[in-house]
């Protein structure tokens, strides 16, 4: 396969280049349109999302937001105006309520969500280890299925090197084409990798001029990872957090344009819309900041939204427990696609289906536990590992790692405690114990998924790249 997206064989790529160019001065940057299109979508119902496994018109587009918390967006409860759009499709759609992704470090917690395994299963938790072929990948079995497969990304952990292109049909980094000068000053540290509207630019092509079968298209923004926006989205101040959120702003204008392009192409209602993170972002909340570090809330709670190809008069909203490795069950379960077996991940379509007539959840989705896990050392060539890893349970959070030569263990309670601020190991020794007892059980169960763990040595240039996006890799 060719190194560069524009150089794949696929008439929806000619020219790409020049209408690109012309886009991103013209379009793009102008995040707050006057007016507001009307949704095309037709009002549909329960038994609609029902219906879609007997449709064979559905495409899947399926929108990665790297290191997106969920508590900063409308929908999940922030008080600030982040997310206008990401709001908007939530209120006619879905919304998972509570969902935890599982890990904070891109490469272990996009490798669960893609085989729906958990960390210490995968194998998949240090810097140089591969997904391994015997890995089946979402995009093989849509391929399967009849789907021609899109991987459009920015973040190098996801890079085919480490496994993910398995199934795609083009999978590969969009070519920078130019910052404008507004995103320019806003961000003058901006690296030369370019933004989300080279990737959002490519996929607009692509709606404008593919003719086939069914689709499946992977979008991995970065944006909201390297604090990018500019004029139009500076709504909330320069400190690091008020940054954070100005680019949540800055990325939810861009999607309102990629799917108002969907809908222009004739897409709107028979494309499937799935939205989620990798891992949130930490604001010394327990005195750290940014990701790949620990595994309590603010670096795994992550929004997890779907827009059917119908609108709702009123959203759904699933209450109990999700997690990244029920994300793809779940997709499959809603496209009636038969998926492959999962060690870990549950297809949430029950729990939709129920919240949809309005029915209490079961008791055994409230029971069941959540897991996270780090290995804190991922980056560093020769350290041992030094695992931090947590286990959710209704809303009890029990988290443990550790520190130098010390092992923390944290409980939280966000019965009472909705931001996790108040840790009541001591007080509440039992459940701490209980809570230890099941997180030292799932991890004695570590048989890999997919064989012997695989690795791959990493040139000093492809390392530069990754510390290039802030990832600190030992020398």
């Amino acid at each position: 396969m060719s190194d560069s997206i524009l150089d794949q064989r696929w008439p929806w790529l000619v020219g790409a280049a020049a209408i690109i160019a012309a886009f991103l001065f013209t379009v793009i940057n102008q995040i707050e349109v006057e007016g507001s299109q009307a949704d095309p979508r037709p009002v549909g119902t329960v038994q609609d999302i029902a219906n879609l496994q007997e449709r064979d018109d559905v495409n899947l587009l399926f929108i990665l937001i790297d290191t997106l918390r969920s508590d900063r967006l409308g929908s999940y409860g922030y008080s600030r105006d982040t997310s206008p759009f990401l709001d908007e499709l939530a209120s006619t759609g879905l919304r998972f309520h509570r969902h935890l992704s599982q890990s904070s470090w891109t490469k272990a917690s996009m490798t669960s969500l893609w085989t729906g395994v958990y960390p210490w299963r995968t194998g998949v938790t240090r810097f140089n280890h591969i997904i391994p072929e015997a890995a089946e990948m979402p995009a093989e079995t849509l391929q399967r299925a009849g789907f021609e497969t899109i991987g459009l990304w920015r973040n190098g952990w996801v890079a085919p090197t480490f496994g993910f292109q398995q199934g795609f049909d083009v999978y590969d980094r969009p070519r920078h084409v130019g910052i404008l000068r507004d995103v320019k000053v806003k961000n003058p540290t901006l690296r030369a990798g370019g933004t989300d509207e080279d990737l959002t630019s490519s996929a607009i092509e692509f709606f404008r001029v593919h003719q086939g079968k069914r689709w499946f298209l992977y979008l991995h923004l970065m944006d909201v990872h390297e604090y990018t926006f500019d004029q139009e989205s500076a709504l909330f101040g320069s400190e690091y957090s008020d940054v954070y959120d100005n680019s949540i702003r800055w990325v939810d204008g861009t999607l309102k344009i990629l799917l108002e392009h969907l809908a222009d192409q004739g897409y709107a209602d028979n494309t499937l819309v799935f939205l989620t993170s990798d891992h949130g972002e930490a604001f010394s909340e327990r005195g750290y900041e940014g990701h790949g570090r620990r595994v309590y809330k603010e670096t795994t709670e992550v929004p997890f939204i779907v827009s059917f190809p119908f609108k709702l008069e009123s959203g759904i909203v699933v209450e109990t427990r999700s997690q990244n490795v029920d994300v793809w069950p779940t997709i499959f379960g809603l496209l009636g696609v038969d998926g492959p077996p999962t060690r870990d991940g549950v297809s949430q379509v029950p729990a939709i289906m129920a919240a949809a007539r309005g029915e209490a959840p079961s008791l055994e989705s409230e029971k069941r536990p959540g897991y996270a896990h780090l290995d804190q050392s991922w980056g560093q060539r020769e350290r041992k590992e030094q695992l931090t890893v947590s286990v959710v349970e209704g809303p009890l959070r029990y988290v443990r790692g550790e520190v130098g030569t010390r092992l923390v263990e944290n409980l939280y309670d966000a019965s009472n405690d909705l931001d996790e601020g108040t840790d009541i190991a001591e007080s509440d020794p039992e459940t701490l114990e209980r809570l230890r007892n099941l997180m030292d059980k799932e991890l004695a169960d570590n048989e890999a998924a997919f064989g012997e763990i695989e690795t791959r040595e990493i040139g000093e240039m492809e390392l530069n790249q990754l510390r290039a996006i802030g990832y600190d890799i030992g020398e």
